[in-house]
């Protein structure tokens, strides 16, 4: 009976100190704040480790954006407030500061032509390529015999390489002998054959009314949107491969149009998908140069600013002026980027 006594007061008195114990957050058996302490050394040392490995895996990446664009894009900096030839690019860190490049380059009495055919180019082709891709996704949307062959067909222009298609399409638009032309004079009746190419304008009859057409700069408009559209179709087919059908069954039944289900409930849910398109078409067109220069030559009312950039360093050798001007260019764009990040990006996480 005395030992069985003894090892009920130890039994309780272990109860009572562990559940002291557990009113101090400490497991029974060990002091209180022990534990706890060692727990948090082991999570800050988790969280160590696994800081360093994140950063491991990501140190070749950003090794590569380091050497690939943070330093180029440095040197065009520096570059662009030197008076460089090339001739003295072996001189480049012969480091002498000057506002010279901006005069020259703001001064120039053709800088808003082009700043304004630039935009006016960047703005056309977007718009034109994806509401093309727009529309060939929604008309390749549904299924049909024949369709994964037509969607292939889709994808020819963007595959083909720019400098073939831009041979083929002077070749079609050639006044002489191009195919286009011939169809227009023997056909449609044109009087003569248009210089797609190599008019600066086009006078145009329609009812009655003329108008000077800009037929060169639609004409490298319409190519842009041609070569680049199935991009654009590409994204959207995705998203709308996503999208669940239970929205348009029920707006089906409650009657609604095709164009109204289009309008409010496709629309919206493409909405981001559309926005994220038009900024990356206007950054690419707004620099695009190959499609200008193999067309044109930047002739004819088509000179935009990455044409004068191609100018200035090989026709001027003027390597600053180039680099001022191609700073003045990626500020546009940081600003393009800047207004879809205020009003697309933060409002969406806003309404979320």
């Amino acid at each position: 009976m005395g030992r069985q006594e003894a090892q009920a007061r130890d039994a309780a008195g272990t109860g009572d100190s562990g559940a002291a114990d557990a009113a101090h957050g400490a497991p029974p058996g060990q002091r209180p704040g022990e534990p706890r302490k060692r727990r948090r050394w082991s999570a800050t040392t988790l969280r160590a480790r696994e800081a360093v490995a994140g950063l491991t895996l990501v140190s070749p990446t950003l090794l590569i954006v380091l050497l690939v664009v943070v330093l180029p894009f440095i040197w065009t900096v520096v570059m662009s407030f030197q008076r460089l030839r090339l001739i003295d690019l072996q001189n480049v860190f012969d480091i002498t500061l000057t506002l010279q490049n901006f005069r020259t380059v703001l001064g120039s009495p053709d800088l808003w032509e082009m700043t304004r055919t630039t935009l006016i180019y960047s703005i056309g082709g977007t718009l034109l390529s994806v509401g093309a891709g727009l529309l060939t996704a929604l008309a390749l949307r549904q299924r049909f015999p024949g369709r994964m062959i037509v969607r292939a067909f889709v994808l020819v222009p963007y595959v083909i390489p720019v400098v073939s298609a831009a041979l083929v399409w002077r070749t079609l638009l050639n006044p002489q002998f191009g195919p286009v032309n011939v169809f227009g004079t023997d056909v449609l009746g044109w009087d003569e054959p248009i210089g797609f190419l190599s008019e600066r304008y086009h006078r145009v009859e329609l009812l009655g009314v003329g108008m000077d057409v800009p037929i060169a700069l639609l004409t490298v408009i319409v190519f842009e949107a041609w070569k680049t559209f199935p991009l654009a179709f590409l994204f959207i087919l995705a998203r709308l491969q996503g999208l669940p059908r239970d929205l348009e069954e029920a707006a089906r039944v409650d009657g609604a149009t095709p164009l109204q289900r289009f309008r409010y409930v496709v629309l919206p849910q493409l909405s981001g998908v559309i926005a994220l398109l038009v900024l990356l078409r206007f950054i690419w067109t707004f620099q695009n140069f190959n499609d200008v220069y193999l067309l044109t030559g930047g002739s004819a009312g088509t000179e935009v600013v990455a044409v004068q950039v191609y100018n200035y360093l090989i026709s001027r050798n003027d390597v600053g002026g180039a680099a001022a001007l191609g700073l003045l260019m990626s500020i546009v764009l940081v600003t393009a980027f800047a207004f879809y990040y205020r009003y697309g990006v933060l409002k969406q996480e806003a309404e979320v």
